[in-house]
């Protein structure tokens, strides 16, 4: 699937996976952990935010969320008024240079064609100030592969592996690697990353 077909499939799948998702886990107890090392009212940006509830709901007011379905965004307009929405593509973020203390990102760079990880890797780098935090999902597995009757609909996930996404984001300019599990919005257990953007 291409970045359309996979903001078609979003649209279509984003009510019932905000209906679906736990809004309990040990995930959300990682942004804690983000903020304490961030300084007072920091810029954050979440990446892949949805409807909000999970993540970007736990942010400071005023946080981004940064979604490629419009229907997402308009549910996350609904839960979570106080931030700031911007539709977009993780791999050309339509936002200027150094202008966030933190990203989150969720389960959601693995929709996004592994050949273009790098990328996405290199923007998150971009817009975060030296020192940046980034908080990331950490895929467990090698693969592509379009999941049909997903929450309704279908959707495509796309993974080099770990060690491979550790690299990339080591050749992005990121380092000071710690790794957490957590329990994910659909119940599973999931490994997540803290890195700092030097």
């Amino acid at each position: 699937m291409d970045r359309n077909e996979v903001r078609r499939a979003w649209d279509v799948v984003s009510e019932t996976y905000a209906e679906r998702r736990s809004p309990d886990g040990s995930d959300a107890k990682l942004i804690d952990e983000l903020l304490e090392s961030l300084p007072e009212r920091p810029a954050v940006l979440d990446i892949g935010c949805g409807d909000g509830a999970r993540t970007l709901a736990n942010l400071p007011p005023g946080s981004v969320g940064l979604d490629i379905s419009r229907r997402g965004l308009e549910l996350a307009a609904k839960t979570v008024p106080a931030a700031r929405l911007i539709q977009g593509e993780m791999s050309t973020l339509p936002v200027a240079d150094h202008q966030f203390d933190a990203i989150t990102a969720y389960h959601a760079v693995f929709h996004v064609r592994r050949e273009r990880h790098p990328l996405v890797y290199d923007e998150f780098a971009r817009v975060l100030r030296p020192g940046g935090r980034l908080l990331l999902t950490l895929p467990g597995g090698r693969f592509e592969t379009v999941r049909r009757g997903w929450m309704g609909g279908q959707m495509f996930f796309s993974t080099p592996g770990r060690e491979q996404t550790l690299a990339q984001l080591r050749e992005a300019g990121f380092s000071d690697f710690r790794t957490e599990m957590a329990t994910d919005p659909l119940g599973s257990h999931t490994e997540f990353v803290f890195a700092t953007c030097e």
